[in-house]
């Protein structure tokens, strides 16, 4: 890992400078010859995989407040961030990752389309994807359709709509799953870090991704969405999706320094998180056996107890059940981009709603969801045959909320993913944190406040869409946010 990202870190300062900088010179400093531009599309691969890992699934960008707001984690110590009192700083570096990934990710498209390379252009339209889908899930409106044009002079874009985003992003993934499917026989060389190179992999991956963007937006554009579905369903030869958990789009850390992973990384000086009460008390209802590696019982009783999210005081630390190893614990540990169970759950829900998904029925992929999950977190066959015979805890019962509630649980670590699953269905049922100073409102927030550097240095585009919010984190809802009677 390290020789490829090593040698493409002045590449990126190089990018970062041309990011961030306004200058009368513009044109002469991005025409500059310089020895980084040269590097490889497989360095520039290494290295975005990397930084899409440390960035999008840290403790600032993922377990402080997706994965609250998800209902996922509890602060612990320092619970500002759970009760939705947030740093400009943090909001400003995840905006930032975004658009610097993007960048990078540009620069491989270049190299591949110069290159004729169909398989590294199709893998960075995926990329592409999989970075813009959180960044406008996180903020809603964004810019997309004219960001990244430096070259063309445009240094404060556009925004455009989350309505125009999402088929935008089907339309990408969409090309890149024709061009990995023509037969293209261009390596992804040493710099894939995902899957090594395994172009099939990545044609799951892209098919898998868009069955995700369909049925999110399944609520609100309901056509374009079941023929999405229908067209990568109905056709696994040309469009497979993940079959089993060895599909799995987990980028791997190897434990060295300063490639650990980032939630072992956290808790090497930090105890700032729990996991809460809510997914304590889901699974415990549930009898459910992923408890127990989820979390730790609390060390005062032995028993599992989780906190509330965004409590007004800290509790008494002994008493309250920490995150479990797998996730938490162990340098080499994984940073989980998709997941073959979330691909189970999404066809579970199509096939629910009468749409034609290759004859899988919606209990079929239903407990193919619970039992990848539960394998993937080593839990025994055993185990799960009684969980999903027993009524009252897995046994199918044929309810969307059911399947909903199951792919919540599956994506634990996967704060992003799980808080958009819950702003589009309403489960589980969450709460507003108790110690929030916003009152008037019955929900976890809609969105992230937009950064201060684009209300300040980008305005004319940004004001329209952050006169929507309201209170930093309400106002207009998610595209593909159809609640009623929520604020």
């Amino acid at each position: 890992m390290k020789k490829y990202i090593m040698k493409f870190i002045v590449l990126t300062f190089l990018s970062m400078f041309i990011f961030i900088g306004c200058t009368e010179k513009f044109k002469d400093i991005n025409t500059d010859p310089d020895r980084a531009k040269d590097a490889p599309a497989t360095n520039v691969l290494a290295f975005s995989l990397r930084y899409y890992g440390a960035t999008f699934f840290d403790p600032w960008a993922d377990m402080n407040e997706p994965s609250t707001y998800g209902g996922y984690l509890a602060k612990i110590q320092y619970i500002d961030e759970a009760r939705y009192v947030f740093r400009s700083g943090t909001v400003n570096n995840d905006w930032y990752y975004s658009y610097i990934l993007l960048n990078n990710i540009n620069e491989i498209k270049k190299k591949a389309t110069t290159q004729k390379a169909n398989n590294m252009l199709a893998v960075a339209k995926v990329l592409e994807v999989m970075i813009m889908q959180p960044t406008t899930d996180r903020w809603r409106d964004v810019p997309y359709s004219n960001a990244i044009q430096l070259s063309t002079g445009v240094l404060l874009p556009k925004y455009d709509k989350q309505e125009d985003i999402y088929p935008a992003m089907l339309k990408v993934l969409g090309d890149a799953a024709d061009l990995l499917a023509s037969g293209a026989i261009d390596p992804l060389g040493s710099g894939d870090l995902l899957y090594s190179g395994n172009i099939v992999k990545w044609q799951k991956l892209a098919n898998s991704l868009r069955l995700r963007l369909a049925m999110r937006i399944s609520g609100v554009s309901p056509a374009a969405a079941k023929t999405v579905v229908e067209a990568v369903l109905g056709n696994p030869t040309k469009y497979p999706i993940m079959a089993s958990n060895s599909d799995n789009a987990f980028f791997n850390w190897d434990a060295t320094t300063p490639y650990q992973e980032p939630w072992y990384v956290d808790q090497k000086t930090r105890d700032d998180h729990s996991v809460s009460d809510v997914l304590v008390n889901t699974l415990k209802t549930l009898s459910d056996p992923r408890l127990g590696v989820y979390a730790l019982p609390a060390v005062s009783d032995g028993l599992y107890r989780g906190f509330t999210i965004g409590a007004v005081a800290q509790p008494s630390l002994p008493t309250i059940s920490r995150i479990g190893t797998r996730f938490r614990k162990v340098a080499a540990g994984f940073s989980p981009f998709m997941r073959y169970a979330e691909v189970m759950f999404d066809v579970a829900e199509a096939a629910k709603l009468g749409w034609n998904t290759g004859g899988v029925t919606a209990q079929t992929a239903y407990e193919a969801g619970v039992t990848g999950s539960m394998l993937e977190n080593g839990i025994a066959q055993t185990s799960i045959t009684t969980y999903l015979t027993t009524a009252g805890n897995g046994a199918f019962d044929g309810t969307l909320n059911q399947i909903y509630l199951q792919e919540w649980i599956a994506m634990f670590k996967q704060g992003m993913e799980g808080w958009s699953l819950y702003r589009r269905t309403g489960v589980p049922a969450l709460y507003v944190a108790p110690g929030s100073k916003y009152v008037g409102h019955n929900v976890p927030p809609f969105r992230y406040p937009y950064p201060q550097s684009e209300v300040t240095l980008n305005t004319a585009n940004n004001k329209p869409s952050n006169d929507q919010v309201k209170d930093d984190f309400w106002g207009q809802q998610m595209w593909f946010d159809k609640r009623t009677g929520v604020q």
